[in-house]
């Protein structure tokens, strides 16, 4: 993968059916192609309606953003992915996803994990689409030598971006699935086509460790695993927003992240409390008045402290009940 890129896996171990990979055979009336693999609704001929589905479905323009950064929050390293096998054991339910930011990012006890799609188990697509230069890929395979950027919407830049999205992606299943316990959760969840045999899927991910390198895929996909609760804490700093992502939460697990530090600042102005309480009452004895004052002070502070507390806690629980039936939120950029 050098002055082209090639297709990371060979024709004989592609893993779609023929009858999905017969879509990107020309009629023999004309040179309009047909439908993508695995999504009859999205043509191959339309660059307008191709390029943003594809760009939405691997690109993590977010996570992108991020990348620089990301050394922070996660070991870098894209083969920090656990296999699926794995994750059972530490208790993690692992749940689909279909949006591109949110594969591998785990929160808790739950892992989110975007299925493979057909199309990127297909040779003729990566040899049709992803395979070449942006300046030459496609043209044999579309009218008047157009070029492989106008073949998927006239973005400059496009063809580069999902190229790099898309071998990032598909790396991370040579990680996600090492043993054929692993095999079997996937085509259990549908992250893989049930129709796949343990040996087919074997030889499908062979020249992954050889073919794609680091320096052949998105930022994102040079880290492995991301914590959610990481991203949310660096999104004001690196996103200037609020959050990476909303989820749901029940009260208790609202609740239980603010107990603990609460129990401990309410410990600490306990013993300030006593402390002061016993030095005002030898102060007062010897006519002290100005040390009262300050403690008067503090104590008001410690008030104030507790009442901004209280509210931050209802607040949250507020703007949780207000987005808990909002669900729009789990998939928006």
């Amino acid at each position: 993968m050098n002055d082209v890129f090639k297709c990371p896996f060979t024709a004989a171990n592609q893993l779609v059916e023929d009858a999905d990979d017969n879509n990107f055979e020309h009629s023999r009336s004309s040179d309009i192609c047909k439908f993508l693999p695995g999504y009859p609704l999205v043509s191959l001929q339309a660059g307008e309606e191709l390029g943003p589905f594809l760009e939405e479905e691997l690109c993590c323009d977010d996570l992108e953003t991020m990348a620089p950064y990301l050394w922070v929050l996660s070991t870098q390293s894209s083969a920090n992915i656990r296999p699926l096998h794995r994750q059972r054991i530490f208790g993690r339910d692992i749940l689909i996803t279909e949006s591109p930011r949110l594969h591998l990012v785990w929160y808790h006890n739950r892992i989110f994990i975007k299925p493979l799609p057909r199309y990127l188990m297909s040779y003729k697509f990566w040899t049709k689409f992803l395979s070449e230069p942006a300046e030459t890929a496609g043209r044999a395979y579309m009218s008047s030598g157009a070029s492989y950027d106008m073949l998927l919407g006239g973005v400059p830049g496009r063809a580069e971006k999902l190229r790099r999205a898309a071998l990032g992606f598909i790396r991370t299943y040579r990680h996600l699935i090492r043993h054929e316990s692993d095999f079997n959760i996937a085509r259990s969840l549908g992250l893989i086509p049930c129709d796949t045999t343990w040996a087919r899927f074997c030889a499908f991910v062979s020249g992954f460790d050889d073919e794609i390198l680091d320096v052949h895929v998105s930022g994102r996909y040079h880290y492995g695993e991301l914590r959610l609760t990481r991203l949310n804490f660096y999104s004001p700093l690196f996103l200037r927003r609020t959050r990476f992502q909303y989820l749901p939460e029940q009260y208790s697990t609202i609740f239980g992240r603010y107990f603990g530090p609460l129990l401990f600042v309410f410990g600490i102005f306990s013993v300030v409390l006593s402390t002061m309480q016993v030095d005002l009452a030898v102060q007062e004895l010897n006519g002290g008045a100005f040390i009262g004052n300050i403690y008067q002070g503090v104590c008001i502070l410690i008030f104030l402290v507790g009442f901004c507390s209280q509210s931050k806690i209802q607040s949250t629980s507020r703007g949780a009940r207000n987005k808990g039936t909002d669900l729009k939120d789990m998939t928006a950029q």
